[in-house]
């Protein structure tokens, strides 16, 4: 729910120049990549090897990364569950606007509630919102720590951090899942990327209908 209060007399205006309009001139067609997981996962790595990939295709894409967006659209939010739920739905909003514009837009978020994603996913048509998991181990994730978050949580500098004394809602269907290989080894970015990006080349989202 939006901490904001509802406007009131306002109407919708179409403009001539629609989504189907867009998306044949890019030849691709709009959706969501929302990549979900505990922090140190490697969803910024995998939305930005992903983003290459999509160019290197000749498609574009754009990123909404969590922590970027908290330097501008989202710096007024704290980590309270409300606050991490209207940054979600604010990113949600975003995003739907990015895939209507015909852009592959790619998400890249903790984003821990279950209710929070699924209501991001009511936006779109829901073959349009593409859930990636990063099914990680917490173990991993920690070990890695890219910006020790994890030591200052352990030491309770940090309170209600994801995985430690706030709880990480899995996914229950999402589109894909990337987990370790076998003996535990992450995949590369590369893989990674490329996982998704057949994935959307199987949906026919590479091209415009």
């Amino acid at each position: 729910m939006s901490t904001l209060g509802n406007s009131t007399n306002i109407f919708w205006h179409e403009c001539p120049v629609g989504k189907a309009d867009r998306q044949k001139l890019l030849n691709q067609q709009g959706c969501v990549v929302w990549i979900t997981g505990l922090s140190g996962s490697g969803k910024s790595t995998l939305a930005c090897s992903l983003g290459r990939e999509l160019h290197s295709r000749g498609k574009l894409s754009y990123i909404l990364d969590g922590d970027n967006l908290r330097h501008g659209l989202n710096k007024n939010l704290a980590f309270s569950p409300e606050d991490r739920t209207e940054n979600i739905r604010r990113v949600g909003e975003v995003a739907r606007l990015f895939a209507d514009a015909g852009l592959i837009c790619i998400a890249s978020l903790i984003s821990p509630y279950r209710k929070d994603r699924d209501a991001c996913r009511a936006m779109l048509p829901d073959e349009n919102f593409i859930e990636v998991f990063l099914n990680m181990p917490l173990q991993v994730c920690e070990e890695r720590d890219p910006k020790g978050l994890y030591k200052l949580a352990r030491a309770g500098k940090i309170k209600g951090f994801t995985g430690i004394d706030d709880p990480y809602e899995p996914p229950r269907s999402c589109e894909i899942e990337i987990q370790l290989k076998e003996g535990g080894v992450c995949p590369t970015p590369v893989e990674m990327a490329g996982k998704v990006a057949s994935f959307l080349d199987d949906k026919g989202f590479l091209q415009a209908r």
